[in-house]
């Protein structure tokens, strides 16, 4: 049986945390709400129970050992361990809380149009939609799941994949006076948008035309900004299915020929794997994979049917 006794002071364990997190004394003390000297001396009291440095310290400069490193790693997962027991507890107590981390332009463009009804089904959850283009750090941030674009295998976490997506050119009906392209070859006398690190290249070799990748206009770092612009007339844009495909049904875009190139991320269901206790997170993921299934029954052929199929 563990003896609890052994334990390190709790306080100095949290500011240990916080300062491992931060490599910094002066940011881990404005989080915790303490004065700069209250976490040197926590963490000095905590190097002298352990018996080993956590820390070189040069001047204001801090960095952790390899001791450190180790014991911050194990530090942090045992306290993400117990936030989450504590989130299942409140649940117990009718109190249910979900926050969703999503890349902005799923978030703005697919899952926050829908979450109404995932309220309208669990009213007694309290729902927060986070929009991040950056990965989430389970470990440090409030946050039970995480809907990611990338390649799976995020280690440590339980992760679902939930859809591919695919890649085509879209216009407003109205672009250029409503004189559209005909033909792939055609797009090298039109203004051609994109998003940053989504080229058209591969989209062209598949299309089997001979043009260089753009180089003029603007680069956009949202693909809601992307499609918005679209919408707007303000050129070609290439876009993933499911950021438009709502807006190709209501005829605000027009879809322009029929290759499509599928997107080298997919978007992943990922937690850590003790947060599928919690009742609200298994609501959520249950909901999402409905939602998926009845988006692609309703999509009316607008892509190809592999569009629907998992990867091997």
């Amino acid at each position: 049986m563990a003896d609890f006794r052994r334990l390190p002071n709790l306080t100095a364990l949290r500011a240990f945390e916080a300062a491992a997190r931060h490599q910094n004394f002066s940011r881990a003390a404005d989080e915790i709400h303490v004065t700069h000297g209250a976490i040197s001396h926590q963490v000095r009291a905590l190097e002298a129970e352990l018996g080993v440095q956590l820390f070189t310290r040069a001047g204001k400069r801090i960095a952790l050992t390899e001791h450190g490193q180790q014991f911050a790693i194990a530090l942090r997962r045992s306290l993400l361990d117990i936030a989450i027991a504590t989130d299942v507890v409140k649940a117990a107590t009718g109190h249910r809380r979900l926050t969703i981390s999503s890349l902005s332009s799923f978030a703005a463009r697919w899952l926050s149009p829908r979450l109404g009804n995932f309220i309208e089904q669990f009213p007694d959850i309290e729902v927060r939609l986070q929009s991040s283009t950056y990965l989430t750090d389970f470990a440090r941030e409030d946050v039970d799941v995480a809907i990611r674009f990338g390649q799976g295998n995020y280690p440590g976490l339980a992760e679902e994949w939930v859809m591919d997506d695919y890649y085509y050119p879209v216009a407003s009906p109205h672009f250029n006076g409503g004189k559209l392209p005909a033909t792939p070859q055609d797009l090298v006398r039109s203004a051609l948008l994109r998003c940053d690190l989504e080229p058209w290249m591969p989209w062209f070799k598949a299309a089997n035309v001979a043009l260089p990748e753009p180089t003029a206009g603007i680069i956009f770092q949202d693909s809601t900004m992307l499609v918005r612009a679209a919408i707007d007339g303000q050129g070609i844009a290439l876009t993933r299915h499911g950021m438009v495909s709502s807006d190709v049904a209501s005829g605000a875009l027009v879809r322009l020929f029929d290759v499509t190139v599928k997107c080298p991320s997919s978007y992943y269901f990922v937690c850590p794997p003790a947060s599928l206790q919690k009742s609200q997170v298994k609501a959520f993921r249950d909901w999402l994979f409905c939602e998926v299934a009845k988006w692609k029954a309703a999509d009316s052929g607008q892509l190809h049917p592999s569009a629907a199929a998992a990867p091997p």
